[in-house]
C-alpha cells in the first residue's frame, strides 16, 4: 500500500435486536431465558460464556425487554447506585465478575428493594469466581446460570453471513464456506476475521474472496478448525 494511502474504520451498525439474533442449539437455552422473562423463578439470572458468544447481542435483548438500567462493571464503585439507576426496576450489568464485590451486593439489595429484576453477564459461572463476601457468595451461586454455548460449524457460517451484512459487505457462500470450515470455531474468530478482511479489501480495493481469505488470514485449503479458545 503506498505511503500517502490510508484504511479508515468507518462506522458501521450492529445490529442488536431480537429479529437480528442468530439462534442456534448452542445458544438456544439462554435465549430462552430471556424470553422467559420476567416470569424468572428469581430475581436475577447470570449470562456467562466465552469472549464473541453472543452474550452481548442476548443482554441487549433483555435489556429492550424489561426496559432495563445498563451498568458497567466500573460504574459500580464509582459512584451512588441511585443516582446511576434512576427509577429502574431492571438492571443489566456486563462484565460483572470484575465489578468490585460491596458495590455489587449493593446492587443486588437495591434490585431486590424494588422487587427488580437484575441480569448479570460474565466470562465464567459465578460460582467459579473468586470472591471473599459471603453474603455476595451466597446471593450469587442462588440465581440461575445459564451458559452460551460453543459454536458448532452451521452457526459460525451464518454468524459469518450476519456480520458480513452488518458491514454491508457483499460476500459469495463459497467464501463464506471456506471461512466457516477453517476458522477457530468461536463467535470471537468470526469477528475478527469479518474485520480483517473489511480492512484488507478496503486497502487493496478489491471484494472479498477466497484468495484473499487464505492470504490474510493464513488459511490453508486444506485447514480444519482449531479448538475452541478456553478464555
Amino acid at each position: 500500500m503506498a505511503e500517502n494511502q490510508y484504511v479508515f474504520d468507518y462506522p458501521y451498525h450492529t445490529a442488536l435486536t431480537r429479529a437480528d439474533f442468530v439462534a442456534a442449539p448452542a445458544n438456544a437455552a439462554a435465549l430462552g431465558w430471556i424470553e422467559r422473562w420476567p416470569d424468572w423463578p428469581a430475581a436475577a439470572l447470570a449470562l456467562y460464556g466465552p469472549k464473541g458468544a453472543g452474550k452481548t447481542h442476548l443482554a441487549q435483548i433483555w435489556r429492550a425487554r424489561a426496559e432495563a438500567g445498563e451498568l458497567p462493571a466500573d460504574a459500580l464503585g464509582n459512584a451512588a447506585l441511585p443516582g446511576l439507576l434512576g427509577e429502574s426496576r431492571a438492571v443489566l450489568v456486563d462484565a460483572a465478575d470484575r465489578a468490585a464485590e460491596e458495590p455489587l451486593l449493593h446492587l443486588f439489595n437495591m434490585v431486590a428493594e424494588r422487587r427488580g429484576h437484575l441480569l448479570i453477564v460474565a466470562r465464567e459461572p459465578p460460582g467459579r469466581w473468586n470472591l471473599t463476601l459471603p453474603d455476595l457468595r451466597s446471593r450469587l451461586r442462588a440465581m440461575p446460570a445459564i451458559g452460551v454455548a460453543a459454536p458448532d460449524e452451521e452457526l459460525i457460517a451464518t454468524l459469518l453471513v450476519k456480520l458480513f451484512a452488518d458491514r454491508r459487505l457483499p460476500v459469495s457462500r463459497d467464501v463464506v464456506d471456506f471461512l466457516s470450515l477453517r476458522l477457530e470455531r468461536s463467535f470471537a474468530a468470526a469477528q475478527d476475521a469479518v474485520s480483517t478482511l473489511d480492512r484488507a479489501a478496503m486497502a487493496e480495493h478489491r471484494p472479498i474472496t477466497i484468495p484473499l481469505a487464505r492470504r490474510v488470514l493464513g488459511l490453508s485449503d486444506a485447514g480444519s478448525p482449531s479448538p475452541n479458545p478456553s478464555d
